[in-house]
Order: structure tokens, then sequence, then C-alpha cells
């Protein structure tokens, strides 16, 4: 699964955050729990809750139905 996880932001989520000026890390996924880390531009920008759960878990849930949530850390 963290294969499958790893390219999706790798290929789709990553260059929308880098484009904006931000960027996400992978930190590790438990129990169906992604832990990622948003840095840059996402960091700090007060629509980042929304870019987490609207766009980073719609996305990852959308293609990959073991994920159950996506947690920043």
């Amino acid at each position: 699964m963290e294969e499958k996880v790893r390219e999706i932001l790798d290929g789709k989520i990553r260059p929308l955050l880098q484009r904006d000026g931000g960027d996400v890390e992978l930190v590790g996924i438990e129990n169906g729990k992604v832990k990622v880390r948003l840095s840059g531009a996402c960091g700090c920008c007060p629509g980042a809750q929304m870019t987490l759960k609207m766009g980073i878990e719609r996305l990852l849930k959308e293609d990959i139905p073991e994920v159950k949530e996506v947690i920043a850390v």
C-alpha cells in the first residue's frame, strides 16, 4: 500500500501543490491512516486542512480503498 500511496502523491498530488509553492511528504502509514507533512506554502496556509481532506485524502481514497484517513503531522 505504501508504494501505491507514494505513486499517487508523487504523480498526482505533489505537482499540484508545488505549482502553488507547497509540498507534501509521506511520513508513514498505520492501520489505514496515512500520515503526511505539508510544507512550503501549504504548511502555513489557512486552507491546509481543506487541501488535506478534500484534496489529498479524497484522491488517495479514490484509488486505494484501504486508506481510511489522511492526517497531517
